[in-house]
């Protein structure tokens, strides 16, 4: 019998993380991870630069950011233009997401039926 270990970690904005516990979660370097915050892509709770505390919910666009430099071998600069589109159109599936909120129900039906036709 095998018995694996698996340790979890709470991702929102109340819990906080270090930079070295940011990489060690992504699979990130710290320098990649200083890009990152650079690019303003993740940024620090705190203004000491020796005890910059993240969010933990950076660990998913840190997670997002190596599979894109992984699987496509951007730079940078492409990384950076892929992680803002990427949050460009979550935003726009959220603007939708409320406008579609805010229809009566009887038109979500009849948008429906001119999208399958």
């Amino acid at each position: 019998m095998c018995t694996h270990i698996v340790e979890a970690v709470w991702l929102n904005d109340a819990e906080l993380c270090s930079l070295e516990q940011l990489a060690q979660y992504s699979g990130l370097m710290p320098a990649e991870l200083q890009d990152l915050v650079k690019m303003g892509e993740i940024a620090p709770t705190s203004v000491d630069a020796e005890n910059d505390l993240y969010q933990t919910h950076y660990i998913v666009i840190a997670r997002t950011a190596r599979r894109l430099r992984d699987d496509f071998e951007l730079d940078g600069h492409g990384l950076a233009v892929a992680l803002n589109l990427l949050r460009r159109i979550r935003d726009l599936e959220a603007e939708l997401a409320t406008a579609h909120a805010k229809l009566p129900q009887y038109l979500h039906y009849k948008c429906a039926l001119q999208i399958t036709r």
